[in-house]
């Protein structure tokens, strides 16, 4: 399919109501109000055009903004590129999924994650964080730079509270990442989130809550799923 004619079907697939549930949680005009799973559908039209997918992340639309980091290759996609797509995340979901899946798949995982998590721009923070924490979930321990993470898990210990509205959330979840994906450090992260303990985030006109990092962590111990790793962190 054409950008045309994606961008067609994407106007067919919104709806008010979706679009009003975007509106509550931050999404700018233009958007149709495409629901994620119908965005999904259409990945198979995009997925072997790489220049299709930058495309439409260039086209400003929330929706095929989304689309986009659904269907493009994170193997082939650029440092300069991925650095332009986190000044167009104008908010959490891009910041957070698309960006952030995308650059944690890439071949510029850490070196971007450590230069965004540094930003006073909160969404590139925010980018930053959830790329580590993404990172985290589909790396090998073996191959982690565990003082690092050690160090990183203090920093949200010592600052998380202090920080800007979206990058509190994320540095939770980085805390849960941790918990959950990396073994050697579980009972570490666990200790950092019973210190932190609830993290409050303004989350707008919406229905969402923060995950308690140590009720999260235990989940997942109970299932005796600690360790596991994702194929992939792009959704």
């Amino acid at each position: 399919m054409t950008y045309e004619e994606i961008m067609q079907k994407l106007e067919e697939l919104g709806s008010g109501q979706t679009k009003k549930i975007y509106t509550n949680h931050g999404v700018k005009e233009p958007y149709f109000g495409v629901k994620i799973g119908d965005l999904k559908k259409l990945v198979k039209y995009v997925k072997k055009d790489q220049e299709l997918a930058l495309q439409l992340y260039n086209s400003g639309n929330h929706d095929a903004m989304y689309l986009a980091g659904l269907s493009v290759n994170p193997k082939l996609i650029s440092k300069e590129t991925l650095q332009e797509w986190a000044k167009k995340a104008y908010w959490y979901l891009l910041a957070e999924y698309t960006v952030a899946g995308v650059a944690a798949e890439s071949s510029y995982a850490l070196e971007l994650a450590r230069e965004w998590m540094k930003s006073e721009v909160e969404m590139i923070a925010v980018a930053g964080w959830n790329t580590y924490a993404n990172y985290l979930s589909i790396t090998p321990d073996e191959e982690l730079d565990i003082q690092e993470v050690k160090g990183l898990l203090r920093q949200v210990k010592d600052t998380i509270h202090d920080e800007k509205n979206r990058v509190r959330y994320v540095m939770n979840g980085f805390v849960l990442s941790v918990g959950c994906y990396v073994k050697e450090l579980t009972e570490e992260a666990k200790q950092v989130a019973e210190h932190i303990g609830k993290v409050h985030v303004d989350v707008g006109n919406t229905a969402c809550k923060v995950p308690m990092a140590t009720d999260y962590i235990k989940k997942v111990e109970l299932k005796d799923r600690v360790g596991l790793k994702r194929k992939t962190c792009i959704c």
